[in-house]
């Protein structure tokens, strides 16, 4: 029998498909205050995210306020472009890629426009990082709950159309349940702010007419006719993320119009200000590692350590453990003995109570059948421990030998009673399909991570993969589960959402999207009417790329420069601006081509030469590397061991082969031997270095900043010091 044919991988799908796109460049740049970028190099950065799909965008506009994102949304209006609102582009499964002008929030609209302790909430613009409104919350014991691993560089924005979660869901639950308030653009040109209605005011704004009206009386059509369905049908578990929040329109919900709008994926509206509310900060916390024969045994003990209310319950598997001891980790001591590590956090304002509970669980837990190790760390300590747990996971995927390993089925939730059970059978699953991935992820709320061996560069390979998914999808959909726990479904599980919801909801879906984006050009075929998961594939059964000599050999890549171009995977630790070293250039510029991240994927993009076509001789991809300092940080600080440095060198080796290399390359790459020459006469160097004509002319030569001064040469040399001074 013959097998249908493979949906279109990104390969295959031409690059420039939207015709009006220069004059729409051109218009954009006339009306824009912020800036406008169609060129090939800007397309080919922001053409993937986090996920295993890649889609050329349009191009993208980097708004400075609101009045730029109106302008630019009726542009694209006018000539019919679909819009994509973009974060920090960390997205799991697809949702920030697509055929679309993309709107980049993160360079300028990213303040925190009001912090009202006493009211307890914030108003912010949504290119805003987490980590800035917890830490301006946190002055005042206050904090904004959902923390997702990324929380150094996520945006405001980007959590509200993901409906993300993280650690501390245990404390204040998902974006959606700690989401006031949003004042919102539509495609269409409509403005407003939505939150909850109650029945007063919902029969008053339909009276009232006109596009708002007219959406709530959609709204509420929607509620009426599928309440009972909502209420059967919507898993009652605390990780329900995928699909639309349908939920939040009935009655006993307040018709919380901006929650349902929450995980919507950039499909319905733009948020252009978002009110949260900030809940109180335990300021102490007391953090108990638990060490299980497995993780599976780990799982079937998370109801009893919830009977202790701790405010964070994390679980991975040994096996990652295992990855990072291979690359060589630190602090992997601090782990207690064991297969199945917990991590269990507890928190309080009084310090003694954080750790009073913390050892009450301890007690307790030294006398079940088959008593795990435990370990109650101090502070320094736990800091550590949570370091590994966020970014162990992906680092561990990249160990030495290690197959690669894959987003695809990485966020299904179920019930925490049921979750020991649902891991041993998806654990038989994998088996069965021969697949590798270790579990890690929020154990506490059932909500189970992976990242797994698929194949995803053969058509066997691909097939393997979609019937996997199918049947993992039936494997929770049984235990009364959400395909999504907290990335959501963009393009990786959309396509099976009518397995959880069933045909009619989804139909609701469909209203929902309707009511708001009838044209279908907010980040379409995104949730509705979405993409098969095996379209788009930013690999695929036709990812041929280039495979060029190399000067480097790559060793941990087996010699491949390709598939070190393929360890970047989108986490987005580069875009931090909080710590560490790594990406000073990105901490400078705020520009997605001067992080690693974007560096590396402009060097996949080169070796496809689809959208960056010039190869070694390409300027768009020089320029993304001209602000590299070849500090290395990426190499120790990057998850995946990403070595922009290495790549950077390899490319500019390349580069000159036919071009003269500037004058300042000349200069500082043979300083030893201008100092040698200089030493001989200090005198006359000095005077040139320093005198104020010749000095701005060597500046402007060798292009350097006004601000620096070439160093006085001593007017002996250390040789000739040594000489004389010999005893």
């Amino acid at each position: 029998m013959q097998l249908p044919p493979l949906p279109l991988s990104s390969h295959a799908k031409p690059v420039d498909v939207f015709q009006a796109a220069a004059v729409l460049e051109k218009e954009l740049t006339q009306i824009i205050k912020g800036e406008v970028r169609f060129d090939r190099g800007s397309r080919a950065l922001y053409a993937t995210d986090g996920s295993n799909y890649r889609q050329i965008p349009i191009g993208m506009v980097v708004p400075r306020d609101d009045a730029d994102v109106i302008a630019a949304v009726a542009a694209c209006r006018k000539y019919g472009a679909p819009v994509l609102a973009r974060g920090a582009g960390t997205s799991l499964a697809g949702q920030c890629c697509n055929v679309a002008v993309v709107l980049d929030f993160t360079k300028y609209m990213n303040q925190i426009l009001e912090l009202n302790t006493g009211s307890r909430f914030a108003r912010v613009q949504p290119g805003v990082v987490l980590d800035s409104l917890r830490n301006g919350s946190e002055l005042h014991q206050l904090t904004f709950a959902p923390d997702p691993s990324t929380h150094n560089r996520c945006t405001i924005g980007g959590m509200i159309g993901n409906n993300s979660c993280g650690t501390h869901s245990l404390l204040g639950g998902k974006t959606v349940d700690n989401v006031e308030e949003l004042r919102i653009l539509l495609y269409d040109g409509t403005q407003m702010t939505v939150r909850a209605t109650s029945e007063t005011e919902l029969a008053e704004v339909i009276a009232q007419g006109g596009r708002r009206g007219e959406i709530y009386s959609r709204l509420r059509a929607i509620q009426e006719n599928y309440a009972e369905l909502i209420r059967a049908r919507f898993p009652q578990i605390p990780r329900r993320v995928s699909g639309y929040n349908l939920d939040e329109l009935l009655p006993e919900r307040g018709f919380h119009v901006a929650r349902a709008l929450v995980g919507t994926e950039g499909t319905c509206a733009i948020v252009l200000e978002a009110k949260l509310k900030l809940i109180p900060s335990p300021q102490h916390r007391a953090l108990v590692g638990l060490g299980y024969g497995d993780a599976f045994f780990a799982a079937d003990h998370v109801p009893e350590i919830l009977q202790f209310h701790p405010i964070g319950l994390e679980g991975f598997e040994g096996s990652m453990v295992d990855g990072l001891q291979r690359k060589g980790a630190p602090n992997l001591d601090l782990l207690p003995e064991g297969r199945g590590i917990l991590l269990v956090e507890f928190g309080a304002d009084d310090p003694n109570e954080a750790r009073h509970r913390a050892m009450q669980l301890i007690d307790r837990l030294k006398h079940v059948s088959e008593a795990p190790s435990a370990r109650l760390y101090s502070l320094s300590e736990a800091r550590k421990v949570w370091q590994i747990r966020e970014a162990g996971p992906r680092a561990a995927a990249f160990a030495p030998g290690a197959a690669a390993e894959w987003e695809g089925w990485d966020d299904a939730a179920v019930a925490p009673e049921k979750l020991g059970r649902y891991l041993r059978d998806i654990r038989r699953l994998m088996n069965e399909y021969d697949y590798r991935g270790a579990f890690y992820g929020h154990f506490g709320h059932g909500c189970v991570h992976m990242r797994v061996s698929f194949d995803l560069e053969s058509q066997n390979g691909i097939r393997k993969y979609s019937e996997f998914i199918e049947r993992a999808a039936d494997l929770v959909v049984s235990y009364g589960g959400s395909l999504s726990g907290e990335h959501g479904d963009g393009q990786s599980r959309a396509a099976l959402l009518p397995k959880m919801f069933g045909a009619e909801l989804i139909r609701a879906f469909g209203e929902f999207k309707a009511a708001w984006d009838p044209d279908n050009k907010l980040n379409p075929h995104k949730v509705v009417d979405a993409y098969l998961p095996t379209e788009n594939l930013r690999l695929g059964a036709d990812y041929r790329p280039l495979e060029p000599e190399t000067h480097f050999k790559f060793p941990d890549d087996n010699g491949s420069f390709a598939k070190a171009s393929l360890r970047c995977i989108g986490l987005g630790a580069c875009r931090k601006r909080d710590g560490g070293a790594m990406c000073p250039s990105y901490m400078v510029t705020l520009e997605e081509q001067h992080s690693t991240r974007g560096r590396a994927h402009m060097l996949f993009e080169m070796l496809q030469g689809e959208v960056v076509r010039s190869g070694w001789e390409d300027e768009h991809v020089k320029e993304a590397l001209e602000l590299c300092l070849s500090c290395k940080a990426c190499k120790s600080e990057c998850p995946a061991n990403v070595d922009i440095a290495t790549y950077k060198s390899e490319f500019l080796s390349h580069y000159y082969e036919k071009k003269r290399r500037p004058l300042n390359a000349y200069a500082f790459g043979l300083v030893a031997r201008w100092a040698r020459i200089g030493s001989r006469i200090p005198g006359i160097a000095n005077f040139f270095s320093r005198a104020p004509g010749s000095r701005h002319l060597l500046q402007k030569l060798l292009g350097l900043a006004p601000q620096r001064q070439l160093p006085r040469l001593a007017t002996m040399s250390f040789g000739r010091w040594v000489r004389r001074n010999r005893p």
